[in-house]
């Protein structure tokens, strides 16, 4: 054996990001933030506050009154404008101080940042630029034709603070085929990824876990014995998933959201949502009980996945075999996000497709399945 045969493999770790990405970011419901009030929203490593004035519009400016620092989220919605509760100047969504009540004029320089929103499905949406530039018009968060459709469920909506973790991990989830059966109890018998312009998809088939089956299904905890999945980041935080899951006797249609905001460079708010199509002879109140089950399984997934997180460590150069998937093209694609648009390179955008051969991970997975069913039948209780 060498010298370079025996050699350690280092854990690589680049400097953290200080910049945030570029691209559209979910803050929310409409209906959470849409109430009047003025709603706190650290993200992007300041403080932002969220506010619908009279008209319903809803703007996001920055937290900190320009006068003398006063926190714009502690004060009042009066008619369209914010008002700070240091000394009441009235701020409008533009970002413009429209009034201040104990002075003859605005200053000419009474400007704060006004950020660019769009309210879309239920939803808020947040623009982020570090150069500062709007929008473009082709780079946009798909319609979800579901939403308003009384066949559906209205938005189950789950949040969480993930410390201690840079957005990447949660990205990397969309290529890492093999964690889905050791934290997320299923058997991936297929996985695709496609990652195309500012689009990253994921396909999957799934078989449940028969070693963690409820041992006591019933109508309100029945037994999922498969998944079919379409779900696509769009730009850096914002994905869609189409997901089926395949009971006994039904099949249940769900669109279930799963986003992120930044928070600043090693911690970031996890939002995630659901929705169920309500069945063919299924009662309305049935539909939302299998909504909320649902959603609690993901909840429960997703608390499994915050765990890993937290504790992990940051990785740079993971050491991948075959069946780990395209790991390091997903984080090219992904970089294109942290860059300035002028270096957006085409290899960070180019078509790009891998299947992934599940054979030999599920033949290894059965078996220790059937090993821990022997085992619970060995020693039952």
């Amino acid at each position: 054996m060498t010298q370079h045969d025996q050699a350690v493999r280092h854990i690589e770790v680049d400097p953290t990001p200080r910049r945030f990405a570029r691209g559209w970011h979910c803050l929310g419901l409409t209906r959470d933030l849409a109430d009047g009030r003025p709603h706190r929203v650290d993200a992007f490593g300041q403080r932002l506050v969220v506010f619908a004035g009279s008209d319903g519009a809803l703007h996001v400016l920055d937290a900190y009154c320009r006068h003398m620092g006063g926190d714009l989220s502690q004060g009042t919605v009066k008619g369209d404008e914010i008002a700070c509760p240091f000394h009441d100047w009235r701020w409008g969504g533009d970002g413009r101080c429209k009034q201040i009540p104990y002075a003859r004029r605005v200053p000419l320089r009474a400007r704060t940042a006004a950020w660019p929103t769009l309210v879309q499905d239920g939803m808020v949406f947040l623009w982020n630029d570090p150069e500062g530039n709007p929008p473009p018009a082709d780079v946009t968060i798909p319609r979800i034709p579901q939403v308003g459709d009384d066949r559906w469920t209205q938005w189950l909506w789950y949040e969480t603070v993930v410390d201690g973790a840079n957005c990447r991990e949660i990205v990397d989830n969309v290529v890492d085929m093999a964690h889905f059966f050791y934290v997320h109890y299923s058997f991936p018998t297929y996985f695709k990824n496609v990652f195309e312009g500012t689009t990253a998809h994921q396909y999957m088939d799934g078989a449940g876990r028969e070693d963690v089956r409820p041992a006591r299904p019933s109508a309100r905890n029945p037994v999922v014995l498969g998944t079919s999945s379409v779900a696509a980041y769009h730009g850096p935080s914002f994905m869609i998933d189409e997901v089926t899951y395949h009971y006994e006797d039904l099949d249940v249609d769900t669109i279930l959201i799963n986003c992120h905001y930044p928070i600043d460079e090693s911690s970031f708010v996890l939002q995630y949502g659901i929705m169920v199509e309500k069945k063919e002879g299924i009662s309305d109140e049935d539909a939302e009980a299998m909504a909320a089950t649902t959603g609690k399984f993901i909840r429960y997934g997703f608390e499994q996945d915050v765990a890993i997180w937290k504790s992990k460590a940051r990785i740079d150069n993971p050491l991948l075999c075959e069946e780990d998937g395209p790991v390091y093209q997903l984080r090219r694609w992904y970089q294109q996000f942290y860059v300035d648009a002028a270096d957006v390179a085409p290899e960070m955008t180019d078509r790009f497709e891998f299947e992934i051969d599940t054979t030999r991970a599920n033949e290894a997975w059965h078996r220790e399945v059937q090993d821990n069913l022997a085992a619970r039948d060995a020693f039952p209780g």
